[in-house]
């Protein structure tokens, strides 16, 4: 699996749809246990790549140290430092390499590391990494398994909603909903579910591309 990098502006445009397509959902889950502005913060994130999009070129790389600096300037929360950290840390990790199944593996692990150093969180704490860190192990196992990339595409699907499904019975220690204690149970993680979406979006993507 070698991947393009003219296949960002769309993954940008697919992932701006699923989240337009479930702000109410979202934005429910956020008003419950959160802040109520994840939706529309990302929502601005994502107008601004929709934006530079067009200027991205064929780099991955370059392409995703772009995103990651616009995410961090556009986003507001911790959501925008934490994606742009991610993007930044992949950038730097496939730094003169093409993006293959091995290259993605070790990129999007290395970027999940930065995101939980930046976040001070890890697995089981009732946020986004809930869902990105099972991604980034499945992810890993594929590459050692060179595993065919409709069945990859499925594997990690299957663990992103897994992980976000995994959040409704989780106390959380981060953010907002750390003050709720017990009370935020019951409840979807917003920035779990948000991540599942968008690693949804862009499977839907690739999947279509082959």
């Amino acid at each position: 699996m070698t991947t393009s990098a003219a296949l960002i502006p769309d993954f940008i445009r697919a992932v701006g749809a699923v989240i337009r397509d479930n702000a109410e959902e979202v934005t429910a889950l956020d008003q419950a246990i959160g802040d109520g502005d994840h939706v529309t913060n990302l929502q601005r994130g994502l107008e601004a790549l929709d934006g530079l999009a067009a200027s991205l070129g064929e780099d991955w790389s370059a392409a995703l140290q772009k995103i990651g600096m616009s995410l961090m300037s556009s986003v507001g929360g911790a959501s925008g430092s934490l994606y742009g950290t991610l993007f930044l840390a992949m950038s730097k990790s496939l730094k003169g390499k093409e993006l293959d199944q091995a290259s993605l593996a070790e990129a999007f692990a290395q970027g999940v590391e930065a995101m939980k150093q930046r976040g001070k969180a890890g697995l089981g704490e009732k946020t986004m990494l809930d869902v990105l860190i099972p991604v980034a192990n499945a992810l890993q196992e594929a590459s050692a398994a060179s595993l065919p990339l409709p069945q990859l595409l499925e594997n990690v699907e299957k663990v992103a909603a897994a992980g976000a499904e995994s959040t409704r019975d989780l106390v959380a220690t981060k953010g907002r909903a750390s003050f709720l204690g017990e009370r935020a149970k019951g409840c979807l993680d917003p920035g779990a579910r948000t991540g599942q979406l968008m690693i949804s979006a862009i499977a839907g993507v690739l999947r279509n591309s082959g």
